[in-house]
């Protein structure tokens, strides 16, 4: 398998999955330009993207949905309620056919062309929103962002992943010394926020396997955050846990210009 990241912190967020003939997009918070160009730089078509899978319907995900949709005719996959939600919120992703709407099931699997996927529920402030696990031929990548806590189920799904793809949204410092008003500082760092770069490395260190190949810490907030920041905060921590010899590789997904495709080799 492969991942892309297009787009990643709260100004929007892209993230390419594809495996085989399998193209995926997870959501499409920034404009169906720039989408087209990232998938391009990659050697993707997006009039072969299998589908755009939705993790909730806050602008940041949803902002190029309807483009695309409409573009090239790509099934969205999502709760029910987060469909409900992107019709009525203030994004507004314009007119899409139903038939393209097709719902998933926190907890339950589901294939697309070469890949199952598997949607798992997550604590954030939007209706019913999920994170996502990939898996074909032995490959596995985790991807879990806006999720103000971890729960043993958020690690019960994220376990034996080759790649991670993983929340690291603020400082906490940085955060509470900040110009943001109290209570959205109260809303980032409470259940239903987002994870601190702290807690993004306790929970990679509860996910720690000798497989795992690739850590990816996402959706860094601008305000609150640095990517070195980010970077070494994390570092440190796995380093205590597992040793120089044993490090993952680990990156922060650029905000603004695509990764470049990163493989996973797992075993086939």
């Amino acid at each position: 398998m492969r991942l892309c990241s297009i787009a990643s912190g709260s100004s929007g967020n892209c993230i390419y999955v594809g495996h085989a003939s399998t193209h995926l997009l997870i959501d499409a918070g920034i404009s169906g330009k720039r989408i087209e160009q990232g998938l391009a730089e990659n050697g993707v078509d997006p009039k072969n993207l299998s589908g755009i899978l939705v993790t909730h319907e806050h602008s940041d995900h949803i902002q190029g949905i309807g483009v695309l949709a409409r573009k090239y005719g790509i099934p969205l996959y999502g709760t029910v309620e987060t469909f409900c939600a992107m019709k009525k919120g203030k994004t507004s992703i314009g007119k899409v056919d139903d038939a393209l709407f097709q719902q998933v099931y926190p907890g339950k699997g589901l294939n697309i062309g070469e890949i199952t996927v598997t949607p798992f529920a997550v604590s954030h402030d939007a209706a019913n929103p999920v994170a996502y696990v990939f898996e074909a031929e032995g490959q596995k990548i985790g991807m879990a962002t806006d999720l103000g806590v971890y729960t043993e189920q958020t690690v019960e799904y994220l376990k034996d992943s080759d790649m991670l793809y993983l929340e690291s949204n603020h400082d906490v410092n940085m955060l509470m010394v900040g110009g943001y008003p109290y209570y959205l500082k109260q809303r980032i760092l409470g259940e239903h926020g987002h994870l601190s770069n702290d807690t993004a490395a306790e929970l990679l260190c509860r996910l720690y396997h000798d497989g795992l190949q690739q850590v990816l810490l996402a959706h860094l907030s601008k305000e609150n955050n640095y990517p070195e920041l980010a970077y070494e905060t994390v570092k440190a921590e796995l380093l205590l846990r597992v040793g120089e010899a044993a490090m993952p590789g680990l990156m922060v997904a650029p905000r603004d210009v695509p990764s470049g495709m990163i493989e996973v080799m797992g075993t086939v």
